[in-house]
């Protein structure tokens, strides 16, 4: 697997398993969100 393929993934793949809280709710956050923000910190190695 290449980076670009664990992108393509990791929404799928991870969405499931981040539980928001309600103030993230409130706030329009969704797993989404919260999965492309750690990719864009996450260097590639």
């Amino acid at each position: 697997m290449i980076p670009e393929d664990v992108r393509a993934i990791c929404s799928d793949v991870m969405r499931h398993r981040i539980g928001l809280t309600y103030e993230a709710e409130a706030e329009n956050v969704n797993q989404d969100k919260i999965i492309s923000e750690i990719l864009n910190v996450v260097e590639v190695p």
